[in-house]
């Protein structure tokens, strides 16, 4: 029986209102009533128009914000009860992200935006193995010693994975991870993506807007005006 590692109940965030003259202003409901299961080594993935809430819904599932109600657990711990410092412990070496902007450190090379998860994490060992193990993974071994910003778009890209990854993260939370790439260095990026998290049996949760992408994962949910249904739920043998 798979594991249950995101679930949510009658999740919902708004803004409240600014302006204190204007009292029939309503708050700015962002998502309202979201209800969501993710298994153990899944793939799930969220599309939705731009505006549609679903970055504000990653960043509520990998505990990076708040929500306004309702019920939110991040393996196993309710992470809607849980203060920053409390949510960045339970994410500490368990929890991966990618985003579609990267998020490297420009003065570092690539082997040491990889080797940073490692060193922030306790009990690692052979730091800069692993992390060379995880660079020649996604095709870089003979670019580790470069900085990141002489890297292309593509290879940065792959930085950012070989990062994400290095720790064996149970959940992966992916922001438009194609979004400033061309198609074919897209797809490229796309396929290691989905190797690396089937060969770790990593539970990923993607949001995109790219629908082939979306295509690929196990389950696919839309948001549409903070409201989420399923597209595409994988059958259960």
């Amino acid at each position: 029986m798979n594991k249950t590692v995101i679930e949510t109940r009658a999740l919902r965030k708004h803004i409240p209102a600014s302006g204190e003259k204007n009292t029939d202003r309503r708050d700015l409901l962002i998502l309202q009533d979201i209800n969501l299961t993710v298994q153990a080594g899944e793939s799930v993935a969220i599309t939705g128009t731009s505006g549609s809430g679903k970055s504000t819904l990653l960043g509520l599932l990998a505990g990076l914000d708040t929500p306004s109600g309702g019920e939110l657990r991040l393996l196993g711990r309710d992470i809607a009860q849980q203060d920053e410092d409390q949510r960045a412990e339970i994410r500490l070496g368990k929890v991966g992200f990618v985003f579609q902007s990267f998020h490297l450190l420009d003065n570092l090379t690539a082997l040491e935006n990889v080797m940073l998860p490692l060193e922030l994490a306790s009990g690692q060992r052979a730091i800069r193995t692993l992390a060379e193990a995880a660079l020649t993974q996604v095709g870089l071994a003979e670019r580790m010693q470069h900085l990141v910003n002489r890297l292309s778009g593509g290879e940065q890209q792959r930085v950012a994975l070989a990062r994400a990854f290095v720790t064996r993260p149970q959940v992966l939370f992916a922001d438009e991870p194609t979004g400033n790439l061309d198609k074919t260095t897209g797809k490229e990026v796309a396929d290691r993506l989905f190797s690396l998290q089937k060969e770790q049996a990593t539970t990923l949760v993607l949001v995109t807007h790219d629908e082939t992408l979306a295509a690929r994962c196990d389950n696919w949910y839309r948001l549409d005006a903070g409201v989420l249904t399923a597209e595409k739920i994988a059958e259960v043998a």
